[in-house]
């Protein structure tokens, strides 16, 4: 019983990948971006949603279906580094400063993006 107490002691203090991520076509080059504390959960997350036909951006789901998964290009743009402060839980701020920053890069590029 001390190893699963230990583990789940572990698991609690494990620190996921936060930061932003892109979902975009290569064919038009349209893109969607994603903001998660859980960058790779978030990631798997949107892939099945778009591979069952069940995502809520139903232009972006409508292409993906059209051109395939193997037309769209997800990556992660940018990881936010955890505060020093092991007490701070709430990085909703930082991620959504994050969002501002990454969507005028890439609008600065002309690509379209998906609405969110």
């Amino acid at each position: 019983m001390d190893r699963k107490k230990e583990l789940k002691e572990k698991y609690k203090q494990m620190k996921t990948e936060m930061g932003i991520f892109i979902v975009q076509n290569k064919v038009n080059n349209k893109y969607l971006l994603v903001t998660s504390q859980n960058l790779h959960g978030m990631i798997n997350r949107v892939r099945f949603q778009l591979n069952s036909g069940g995502h809520p951006n139903r232009e972006l789901q409508k292409e993906w279906k059209e051109f395939g998964e193997n037309n769209f290009d997800i990556r992660i743009l940018e990881r936010l580094a955890y505060d020093k402060d092991e007490s701070k839980t709430d990085y909703s701020e930082e991620l959504r400063i994050m969002d501002i920053i990454w969507t005028e890069k890439q609008s600065d590029k002309n690509m379209g993006a998906y609405n969110k």
